[in-house]
This record gives structure tokens, sequence and C-alpha cells, in this order.
């Protein structure tokens, strides 16, 4: 089941803001946001994001300074949050359901601003079911559904929050840089927001008949997470070999980027955020000469 996003248009001025996830590695992109956000920086049609790509784009269309920020450097590293012992006992590892509504709580978006900007957000998110990428529009009354649902990566997260009725596991399993789709929706200017170095290639699960039982009752499940590297690196390929009639940005953190998918240590988290500033604040100089030039 592949729910429709923002409206198909045929429009060659369409821009498309593509935002990755990778858990704590999206401090990168929390930083490049925010430098968008100190300088009301919105030239974007419509934007898709996946797991924390999605959570770190509500940040930013809703204008929250630092909100991402707060909520990957404070509460991601709390033991609410992610917890070796709570899991070894049949919790959760990672309680993306906390996470998100302590935030919302307490970091409250301004979901007025978000509303009245008019850029349509689409998640993502993947049906235990089939497998496949659900992408679903935001707005006031699913946002507490659809955020949790697409960051909860499985094993981790012990749950598959559903959506209209749906289970519903973390979207990158099935997209994780979904800059193909934003393509076939008609989007011809594409600004991909990657939370990996360039040159980065996504290699095969190991030890895939491990994690098998860990799927014996998902078996679509299963089959999107030993593809994920074929759907991932396909998505690379089209990025470095983008149709003729497409314009792509590319956005991604450098080569000596800190972050790891569970990087608990603040200086390093620090790092890469002030690099995803600094790569945003490059991004609005370049626009800015490209817009005066044409």
């Amino acid at each position: 089941m592949q729910h429709k996003s923002f409206d198909a248009v045929n429009d060659s001025e369409h821009h498309t803001l593509v935002v990755e996830g990778g858990a704590m590695r999206g401090i990168f992109a929390a930083g490049v946001l925010d430098a968008f956000i100190a300088e009301n920086f919105y030239p974007f049609d419509s934007a898709i994001g996946v797991s924390a790509g999605s959570t770190n784009l509500i940040g930013y269309l809703a204008g929250n300074h630092k909100r991402s920020y707060k909520v990957i450097t404070d509460y991601a590293r709390r033991e609410e949050f992610m917890n070796i012992r709570r899991y070894l006992k049949g919790g959760h590892f990672c309680d993306v359901s906390w996470l998100w509504h302590t935030s919302f709580e307490e970091q409250p978006l301004n979901i007025p601003q978000f509303l009245e900007r008019k850029i349509p957000l689409t998640v993502v998110t993947t049906s235990i079911v089939s497998g496949k990428a659900c992408y679903y529009l935001v707005n006031e009354t699913n946002m507490n559904d659809l955020f949790p649902a697409s960051c909860a990566m499985p094993v981790v997260f012990r749950e598959f929050p559903p959506i209209d009725e749906e289970p519903m596991t973390d979207g990158g399993l099935a997209d994780s840089i979904p800059v193909i789709r934003a393509y076939e929706q008609g989007a011809r200017i594409i600004t991909v927001l990657l939370s990996q170095p360039l040159g980065f290639k996504k290699k095969p699960a190991r030890f895939p008949n491990l994690l098998k039982p860990l799927f014996a009752d998902h078996p679509a499940l299963f089959a999107a997470v030993t593809a994920r590297n074929d759907q991932y690196n396909r998505a690379l390929d089209f990025i470095a070999k983008p149709p003729e009639d497409l314009q792509l940005n590319i956005i991604a953190p450098p080569s000596n980027f800190p972050v790891s998918r569970f990087t608990m240590d603040l200086d390093s988290l620090n790092m890469g955020y002030n690099q995803g500033i600094n790569a945003g604040s490059r991004f609005i100089a370049e626009s800015l000469v490209q817009h005066r030039v044409r």
C-alpha cells in the first residue's frame, strides 16, 4: 500500500527537500536545517523525510530553531530513550515513542507556523505486512502517530505502531532516501540532505540467516531488511546519475563526520551539528549566487 504524498505535479520548478534518517546521525541535518531557519531560507515547495529525517523536517518547517539539536543531544541521550538494561529485560532498546511524545510535550512545535507555511511534508514508513514503503502527508491529527512509526527501528523498538490499522516500522527499511519518489511525484529540482559522507555505499546485511528468526512472523519485513542495501544503493545511483530533466542538489556530511547511528558522545554530536551548520550556510550562499546569475 502506497499513499500519495504531495499531489503529483507537472512543474519544472517544483522543488522538493529530501532528508535521510540515520538516528543520531540526524545531528548533521539538524545543523543544516537550523542554518536554514536562521536565514529564513524556505525555497521548497514540498518536503519528504524518513525516520530522524522526518522529525528534523517538522522542526524546520515549524521554524523551531535548535529544537532538533535539543532533542538529539539531550532527550536522545537519556536512559529513558536508549537503555540496554531495559532491552535485556524484554523492553525497548530505543523507545522512540517516549522520545517523540516527551519532546513534543516539553519542546512544543510551532504547529500554526508549520500549517501557515504551506510546504507539504510527507513521512515515510514501512509496512510490516508488505515490506513496502508507505507515504503519508502530515497534518495536525496524524503527526503523533506518523513520526514514532517512521522512527520505529525493528528489533530495538519492540512494537509496530499502527497507521490506519496497519502495523508499521522505520521508513528507512523500504525507502531510505526517497529521492526517486520525489522525482516520480513530479519534482524537477530536488535537494537531498544525506546523513553519510559522499562515496558511502551500504553493504548487505551480515549473517542474514541469524536475523531470520527475529522476523519469523513477518517474512515481507525480513525481505525488506535483507534487500535494504539494494534499495539504498539504487537511490545513491540515481543521485550520482540523475535524469537530464532533474536539477539535483546534494548536502552531505564531510569525510570526517564523527557521528554513527548510536553515538552518545556530546563533543562528537556538537562537531557533527557544527558541520551541518557550515554546510547549510554554504548552500544558502551558493543558492543566492545562482539566483543572482539567473
